[in-house]
C-alpha cells in the first residue's frame, strides 16, 4: 500500500475472508467492480444449464444437439479475443465499459428469441461481450491486486461467480411460476448489467497501464500490435505455449462436464426445477468461503500445487458423478467436482497473467481464454457423437475427461508466481 494512499477496511467480508495484506481503498472499490461481472458472468452461464430441460423443449433441440449447441456459443470467443486484445492499445477501462453494455443488450434480445437460430444468435452475441469482459477482469486484478493477495483476488473472482450461480438457483426454482419461463430468467439478469455499467463510469485505468502508455504514446497502434505478437512469440515462446496447453487441455477436459451437469440431475436423478435448486444452493453456499480461502492458501505455498490439486479434484470427482453414483454420494460430488472447477480456472486464469509483462497481458489472456474455450467446443461438439455412440450422456463426457493429464503435467511445468511482483516475474 502507497503512502499516504487510504486504507481499504473490506467490512463487508468477515475477518478470516479478507485479504492477507493491507490494500488501498481503491484496490477494493476495483476489485468489487470487476467482481460484479463476475457475478453475472456465472449468473448467465448457470442459467443456460439449469434451464436446459425448459429450453430444449421450447427451442425444439434435441439430445444429440445440447453439446454442438453450446460449441456455437464458443465462436464468440474469436471476437471476444480481438476485443480483448485492444485493451493492450486503448486501454483497460474504456473497453470494460463497452463489455457490460454489450452483455446486457445480448441478454435481453436471449429472452426476446422465438427459435433456435435466433437463440444461437442471441447467446453468441452475449457471449462476444461476456467473454471479453471475463478476460478483462483478470487483468485488472493481476494489475492492481497487492503481490502477496493476488492468489486471494482470484479466488475471490471465482467467490463471485458462485454467488451468481446462487442467484441463477434462485431465480430458477421459480420457472414454472414466472410469466414466459426461462425468457425470464434472462430478463432478471440483464437489468442489473445497466446498472453495474453506470458504476463504472468513475472506474479508473490501471496504474501500470498509464505507466506503459506514457512510453508508447508516440507510436500508432498498428505498430504496436504487430509488435506486441511478433514480440510476445519472440521473448516468452515456452512460458507462452505451456499457459495455451495447460488453459487447452483443461477446457477440453471440463468443459461438457459443467455445461451438462445441471441437465443431468434432472434428467440422470429425475430432479425438478426446485429439487435442483435445493442441490445447488447448499453446494454453492459452501464454495463461497472455500473459494476465497484456496486463493489466499495459493499466496502462502503457491500456485502451483494449489492448482494442480484443484484440477485434480475436479476431474476425479466429474468421472465419478458422471458415473451415475447413488443418489446419497452425489451432492458430494457435485459440491467437490464444481468446486474445483471454478477454483482450478480462475488460478489458472490468474497465472498466465502473473508470469507475463504488462505490454503483453490483455493479449495473452485473450489467447488463453479463445484456447481454453475453443478446445471446450471441440470436446462439446465431440460429447453429441459420443452420445450417439454410447447411447447417454454420462459415458461421453467420462470419455473427454482423458485429457485432465495433460493439464496436471502442463501445471508443473509453469513457474511459480506466488509472493513476486509482477515485475519480478516479467524478468
Amino acid at each position: 500500500m502507497k503512502d499516504g494512499a487510504a486504507p481499504a477496511r473490506f467490512r463487508w467480508l468477515p475477518p478470516f475472508l479478507r485479504p492477507p495484506v493491507g490494500m488501498e481503498v481503491r484496490q477494493e472499490q476495483i476489485f468489487l467492480l470487476v467482481g460484479a461481472a463476475a457475478l453475472f458472468a456465472g449468473y448467465d452461464a448457470n442459467v443456460f444449464g439449469l434451464a436446459l430441460p425448459q429450453i430444449q423443449t421450447s427451442l425444439h433441440i434435441p439430445n444429440n444437439q445440447v453439446g454442438p449447441t453450446i460449441s456455437y456459443f464458443r465462436l464468440a470467443t474469436i471476437a471476444a479475443l480481438l476485443i480483448c486484445a485492444s485493451a493492450d492499445l486503448i486501454g483497460r477501462r474504456r473497453l470494460l465499459l463497452y463489455t457490460i453494455l454489450g452483455q446486457a443488450i445480448g441478454t435481453l434480445l436471449t429472452a426476446a428469441t422465438q427459435d433456435y437460430g435466433q437463440f444461437v444468435a442471441a447467446q453468441i452475441l452475449t457471449r462476444v461481450f461476456g467473454y471479453a469482459e471475463e478476460m478483462l477482469c483478470f487483468v485488472v486484478i493481476a494489475e492492481e491486486m497487492a503481490a502477496a493477495a493476488r492468489g486471494w483476488a482470484n479466488g475471490g473472482l471465482a467467490t463471485f461467480y458462485y454467488l451468481g450461480a446462487v442467484a441463477a438457483a434462485v431465480v430458477f426454482a421459480g420457472i414454472n411460476l414466472l410469466p414466459e419461463g426461462w425468457r425470464a430468467i434472462y430478463v432478471v439478469g440483464a437489468m442489473p448489467l445497466f446498472f453495474v455499467a453506470w458504476l463504472r463510469r468513475r472506474m479508473p485505468e490501471t496504474r501500470r497501464f498509464d505507466e506503459l502508455a506514457v512510453v508508447s504514446q508516440t507510436r500508432t497502434k498498428a505498430a504496436l500490435a504487430w509488435s506486441l505478437v511478433r514480440d510476445l512469440a519472440r521473448e516468452h515462446p515456452w512460458r507462452f505455449l505451456t499457459v495455451l496447453v495447460t488453459a487447452g487441455a483443461y477446457g477440453f477436459a471440463i468443459s461438457p462436464a459443467t455445461s451438462l451437469g445441471p441437465m443431468f440431475v434432472q434428467t440422470a436423478y429425475h430432479y425438478s426445477p426446485a429439487q435442483a435448486t435445493a442441490l445447488f444452493l447448499p453446494v454453492t453456499l459452501i464454495s463461497l468461503a472455500l473459494a476465497i480461502l484456496t486463493g489466499r492458501l495459493s499466496d502462502r505455498i503457491g500456485r502451483k500445487p494449489v492448482s494442480f490439486a484443484m484440477v485434480a479434484l475436479s476431474g476425479t470427482c466429474f468421472v465419478f458423478f458422471y458415473a451415475g453414483v447413488p443418489a446419497l454420494w452425489m451432492p458430494l460430488l457435485w459440491l467437490l467436482g464444481f468446486f474445483g472447477f471454478f477454483c482450478g480456472d480462475a488460478l489458472i486464469a490468474g497465472y498466465a497473467l502473473e508470469i507475463m509483462p504488462t505490454r503483453y497481458r490483455a493479449t495473452v489472456s485473450g489467447l488463453r481464454y479463445l484456447v481454453e474455450v475453443s478446445a471446450g467446443a471441440v470436446s462439446l461438439a465431440l460429447e453429441g457423437r459420443l452420445y450417439d455412440r454410447f447411447g447417454g450422456h454420462g459415458p461421453a463426457i467420462q470419455w473427454l475427461m482423458a485429457a485432465i493429464p495433460l493439464t496436471l503435467l502442463a501445471v508443473l511445468f509453469l513457474p511459480e508466481p506466488a509472493g513476486r511482483t509482477l515485475e519480478e516475474m516479467a524478468a
